[in-house]
């Protein structure tokens, strides 16, 4: 039988939302054996972040907020750059966010980063203010992974992160950005595939929203959210941003659509992965523990820290 491809593509699109769905964990059935006890996870504990009697140095006044992306938390994302950063004399707070649950909000599978980006940007913000009092710090530095790139561009336009009338009362000095959705992503062909099911009447953005939350349509090209995020220039005053892309991102596609464009009294400084290393292929996971990707950071952080180390690739 020949198949047309705009019936391929909506099979595409109802299978991947059966998956879905099908990754739900469903009820244990009974089990007459006693089994040994599953090890438990804390989710909330990450090496490395989140000590609340930490003051900031002399070196590195400002305490490090870090925003995991879309359906994964902050221990997945900053394990290995939480513990490093730490090390580093670092003051570091990671929170987990975007996990409301409910058929009337979406992500019914309760996935982090899944709620809508703007009640997630009002978490940030309160976290942030639990950072900013427990170590007197004014401001912080803000590092987003995908989607807590956008989230945070959020927080500092609309959550009070950034004073466009007095910069100098902005909460944030630095943005690093890695992979972020800026300006939205096509997800691969993810993006096209569904609205040609949308156009032969499957409801995938209502089944998307209600089963991984209203973030994953949010983030896509076009979407009213980020036509409102961007609406009056990419960039808040007295920021400093710095934006990471990887040629290798199959996620956050196109990836040159991360990066930003300066507007008054604001600095960007827009890096690809492979500048200087063409043979790096981190892809878009790999952004957050790829040697290079570290440097940057670091070397955004404090700008004094390319003068004493190398650059890897």
């Amino acid at each position: 039988m020949r198949i047309s491809s705009a019936t391929r593509a909506l099979l595409f699109v109802l299978a991947g939302i059966v998956m879905l769905c099908s990754a739900a964990p469903a009820p244990a059935a009974a089990d007459p054996v006693e089994a040994e006890p599953a090890p438990v996870v804390d989710p909330s504990v990450l090496p490395g972040a989140n000590d609340w009697n930490c003051k900031p140095s002399a070196a590195h006044p400002r305490p490090v907020v870090l925003v995991h992306g879309t359906w994964t938390g902050m221990v997945g994302t900053w394990k290995d750059l939480a513990p490093a950063l730490s090390a580093d004399g670092y003051c570091v707070f990671a929170l987990n966010y975007g996990q409301a649950a409910g058929l009337t909000k979406g992500n019914m599978m309760r996935m982090f980063g899944g709620a809508d980006i703007e009640e997630s940007a009002r978490q940030l913000a309160g976290f942030v203010e639990l950072v900013r009092t427990a170590t007197g710090a004014p401001q912080v530095d803000m590092i987003g992974h995908s989607l807590g790139g956008t989230v945070s561009r959020q927080y500092l336009r609309f959550e009070g992160g950034a004073d466009r009338a007095n910069p100098a009362l902005n909460k944030v000095h630095s943005l690093v950005t890695l992979g972020a959705t800026n300006h939205g992503t096509s997800f691969g062909d993810v993006q096209s595939l569904g609205a040609i099911a949308q156009a032969l009447g499957v409801p995938v953005t209502t089944l998307a929203g209600v089963a991984v939350g209203p973030s994953y349509i949010q983030q896509m090209v076009g979407s009213p959210f980020l036509q409102l995020l961007n609406a009056a220039g990419d960039t808040d005053p007295g920021i400093d941003y710095t934006v990471v892309a990887s040629r290798s991102d199959t996620v956050s596609t196109p990836p040159e659509n991360t990066f930003l464009t300066a507007g008054p009294w604001a600095t960007v400084h827009n890096i690809w992965l492979q500048d200087g290393c063409e043979t790096n292929t981190a892809d878009h996971g790999q952004l957050t523990t790829d040697a290079r990707a570290v440097y940057i950071i670091q070397r955004a952080l404090d700008p004094a820290y390319g003068d004493r180390n190398p650059a890897p690739c």
